[in-house]
């Protein structure tokens, strides 16, 4: 390791993790959660998803043991997706900007619907749902992750929010010129 420079080694954890972007490692993305194993701050054994085939490809990419999955971080399950009652969505969308690859698609007091083959199972989408309308299913088979895809799928999301933000600041920004502007004004 030590004629690779950190962000190659960085770059080479992220490509063997799943990229399902779920934060259960402790991180805010696949991303992070590869800097710090790079760094020499977090262990290899914190992604479920991956569960322990990809600690044992961590493992030896960066001549460690391989540990068992810390229980702390969740447990390795078959692979999942979102399920949405349509029947009981009330259409908040509450499930939309968590979801880190967009698999959900809706409109505020519309159903919403999960596209199940963009989801990554995640999880992110059910805390925030004030109904309880969505459970996590089996993935129909074949499951198959694609991780370049959620990467750039969550590069998109990750991007559009920052947009919207930025606008909204800009917004603020311009509202309260204009306060600025009328109380200033004789």
């Amino acid at each position: 390791m030590s004629e690779q420079t950190a962000p190659d080694m960085m770059a080479r954890i992220d490509a063997l993790l799943p990229q399902t972007q779920c934060t259960r490692c402790g991180y805010s993305g696949c991303r992070p959660y590869a800097a710090a194993m790079a760094a020499g701050e977090a262990q290899i054994n914190q992604c479920p998803p991956g569960g322990q085939t990809t600690i044992q490809a961590l493992a030896r990419l960066l001549n460690r043991p391989a540990l068992s999955l810390n229980p702390i971080h969740g447990l390795e399950t078959p692979p999942r997706v979102a399920w949405i009652d349509e029947a009981r969505c009330i259409g908040c969308a509450r499930c939309l900007a968590p979801c880190p690859v967009d698999a959900i698609v809706g409109a505020q007091k519309y159903m919403h619907t999960v596209l199940i083959e963009r989801c990554t199972g995640c999880e992110l989408c059910l805390p925030p749902c004030p109904v309880d309308c969505i459970e996590m299913r089996a993935a129909p088979e074949p499951a198959e992750n694609k991780p370049a895809l959620n990467r750039e799928r969550y590069a998109a999301h990750t991007s559009r929010l920052l947009d919207q933000a930025a606008e909204r600041q800009r917004q603020l920004d311009a509202k309260k010129a204009l306060v600025v502007r009328r109380v200033s004004a004789p």
